[in-house]
C-alpha cells in the first residue's frame, strides 16, 4: 500500500496545489474558468485522439470492457435504489454521485503507477465508459427531474471527449495511425492536459459552505466506493482478463466523482451544493480510499 500511496501521491499533491493556488495565489474565477475550458476543449480531446489512434485494439478488450460496464451499471442501479423516496434533485445529485467518476484522475493515476502502457489503457478504458456514462446518467435524472434531456443529449453530440474518442477511432479502424504533423501535434498538447487538469480540479473543490443532506452524501460514497469496486472484482474473478486491465478498472472504479457532476446538476435543475458538496467529500475520502481499494483488489485476485 505504502508503493502505491507513493505513486500517486504527487497527483493528489497537484489537485491540493490547485485548491491553495486558487485561494491564495491565483484567485481569479475568471483564470480558472478558461483553464477548465483549455483542457475539456483543447488538451483532453488531444491527448484521447492521439491514444487512441495509435492503440492496439485487438484481443483482451471484450473483458475489459465487462469490468468497467459491471462498476458502473451495479453503481448506478445502487445509486436509483438508494435515492428512491427523496425529493428529484437531491436524487439526481446522489445518483451521479454513486457512478459517475473523474476521467481526468484516472488518467493521471494509471500513468503514475503503470507509465506510458497504463495510461494507454486508461484512455481506452474512458473511450468505453465516457459515451455510455453520459448518456445513461441524462436519460435516468431527465427521468428524476423531468427536465428537458433532449437538449443535454444534443449537447453530448458535440461532447469534445466524445468527439475526439470518435475520430481516433475512425483513424485508427482505417489504419492511419501517424499522420505527420497532426499527431505530433495532438501528443504535444495531450502531455500538457494532466498537471493543467489536476491543478484545475483541486482549484474547483469546494471546502466552505458546504450544504446538501448526510444521508445523500453518505450513499453515494457507498455506491461510489464499495459497490462500484466490489463488482469490477466479483468480474474480474469470473473473467480473469489481463491484470493491467483489471488494475485501470479499479482504478476508474476507485475514483471520485467527477466535477462535471456539478455543472450537469446545474443545467438540469439538480441539487447543484449537494453535488458540490459530494464531489468534494468523496476527492478528499479518495486519498484514502482509492490506495486502500488498489491493495484490497491486489490481494482478493492474487495481483503481483
Amino acid at each position: 500500500m505504502l508503493t502505491t500511496f507513493l505513486a500517486i501521491a504527487p497527483v493528489f499533491a497537484l489537485i491540493l496545489m490547485g485548491y491553495g493556488l486558487r485561494r491564495g495565489g491565483i484567485p481569479s474565477t475568471e483564470f480558472w474558468n478558461l483553464n477548465d475550458r483549455l483542457v475539456y476543449w483543447v488538451l483532453m480531446p488531444a491527448l484521447f485522439f492521439a491514444k487512441i489512434s495509435a492503440a492496439d485494439l485487438s484481443g483482451g478488450l471484450g473483458d475489459y470492457a465487462i469490468l468497467l460496464y459491471a462498476g458502473f451499471f451495479c453503481a448506478i442501479l445502487c445509486g436509483w435504489v438508494l435515492s428512491r423516496g427523496m425529493p428529484a434533485p437531491q436524487a439526481s445529485s446522489l445518483l451521479q454521485g454513486s457512478a459517475r467518476f473523474n476521467t481526468f484522475v484516472a488518467l493521471a493515476i494509471a500513468e503514475a503507477l503503470f507509465g506510458a502502457e497504463g495510461l494507454q489503457v486508461a484512455v481506452l478504458g474512458s473511450a468505453f465508459l465516457v459515451p455510455v456514462v453520459n448518456v445513461t446518467v441524462v436519460t435516468l435524472m431527465t427521468r428524476q427531474l423531468g427536465g428537458n434531456g433532449k437538449t443535454v443529449l444534443r449537447g453530448l453530440i458535440k461532447n469534445p471527449l466524445i468527439l475526439s474518442i470518435c475520430a481516433g477511432a475512425l483513424f485508427n479502424v482505417l489504419g492511419m495511425k501517424e499522420v505527420p504533423v497532426l499527431h505530433e501535434i495532438a501528443r504535444i498538447l495531450g502531455s500538457a492536459a494532466l498537471p493543467i487538469m489536476l491543478l484545475c480540479v483541486g482549484a474547483n473543490l469546494k471546502l466552505r459552505g458546504l450544504s446538501g443532506s448526510r444521508r445523500a452524501i453518505g450513499f453515494s460514497t457507498v455506491g461510489k466506493f464499495l459497490i462500484n469496486p466490489a463488482a469490477v472484482v466479483i468480474a474480474a474473478l469470473v473473467l480473469t482478463p489481463d491484470p493491467l486491465a483489471i488494475e485501470v478498472a479499479l482504478i476508474f472504479a476507485a475514483l471520485p466523482t467527477g466535477v462535471a457532476s456539478y455543472t450537469l446538476a446545474r443545467e438540469m435543475g439538480g441539487d447543484a451544493p449537494l453535488m458540490a458538496a459530494i464531489i468534494t467529500t468523496q476527492t478528499l475520502l479518495s486519498f484514502i480510499t482509492l490506495p486502500v481499494t488498489l491493495l484490497v483488489g491486489r490481494m482478493i485476485l492474487s495481483l503481483n
